[in-house]
């Protein structure tokens, strides 16, 4: 390198030292609202309009077992040209997949099956499931593990059929505890129809949602998003953005996996205004922005 070439070279790396640092990428993701946290005091087609005008694109709904109340759905999101993204199943805590008794387990795959439906019905390409609730009068670890597995399996030629995926979700049921084992418990139905439904706020008692994003990769079919405060040896719900989770690195750990699918708010309900506060604040999640 000549003198000049020196000299050019340091004064680059000089204007890069100097240059304010470039905001972070806004991340291809959708933003998602479920239904119910629509104000129900309106009438079906404005509460979907609402959602749409605050910013909101996804529209994730409960089982409906109800033909005509899911065509008034379907009407509905359509004329506010809002897309149904997500089925949120209905009945896997009351009948959980895991039981030992077989009428809560047929309950549950009813429960299920409706799901699917639903979800082929409107559109959607996932249904979230809880696979399993650990406890002594549903089972422990070990039976959570195999029955839960046995009845998905059960159902997987519907999901396919459906072209549907059973997004399995880790929540407070004392089951899958870990990222590495919800990577293992994904995998071993060998399937494309079986993946994660990531709620980022669900496992911050025990771990850290970037570590669980980077571990579950392309296994990740759709996310959830609430935050946390963790004061004086209790927890409370906050506003996004308001409690412990670091939203840099979930950001930086989306980006990183490639994620491109929806993120669902999953908090209280509220009027326009308290909707359109909470949709902004998404923007700044996916944009990366600090504070």
């Amino acid at each position: 390198m000549n003198r000049r070439e020196f000299v050019a070279a340091t004064a680059v790396t000089a204007a890069l030292a100097t240059a304010p640092a470039r905001a972070a990428a806004r991340l291809p993701i959708r933003k998602g609202v479920i239904i119910s946290m629509l104000p129900e005091d309106m009438p079906l087609e404005d509460r979907l309009k609402l959602a749409v005008d605050v910013g909101f694109q996804d529209l994730e709904c409960h089982t409906v077992s109800d033909q005509k109340e899911a065509e008034a759905i379907k009407v509905a999101a359509g004329k506010a040209k809002i897309r149904i993204g997500s089925v949120m199943n209905s009945a896997h805590w009351e009948w959980p997949l895991n039981s030992p008794d077989p009428e809560v387990v047929k309950k549950g795959m009813e429960g299920m099956k409706t799901s699917l439906h639903n979800a082929h019905f409107w559109g959607a390409d996932a249904v979230l499931l809880v696979p399993a609730v650990v406890s002594p009068k549903f089972g422990y670890y070990q039976d959570a593990w195999t029955r839960s597995q046995h009845q998905i399996r059960q159902l997987l030629p519907l999901a396919e059929q459906l072209k549907v995926v059973i997004a399995i979700e880790e929540v407070w049921n004392k089951f899958l505890l870990s990222p590495v084992e919800f990577v293992r418990y994904v995998d071993e139905f060998k399937s494309p129809w079986v993946k994660a439904y990531l709620d980022v706020g669900n496992m911050v008692f025990y771990g850290y949602p970037q570590d669980w994003i980077r571990t579950l990769g392309p296994r990740i079919a759709k996310v959830h998003l609430k935050d946390f405060r963790f004061r004086d040896g209790k927890t409370e719900w906050t506003p996004l953005r308001e409690g412990d989770i670091d939203w840099l690195e979930v950001h930086k750990a989306f980006a990183d996996v490639g994620y491109h699918g929806t993120a669902t708010v999953e908090l209280d309900g509220g009027d326009a205004a308290y909707l359109r506060d909470l949709s902004h604040r998404v923007d700044l999640i996916l944009s990366g922005e600090k504070g």
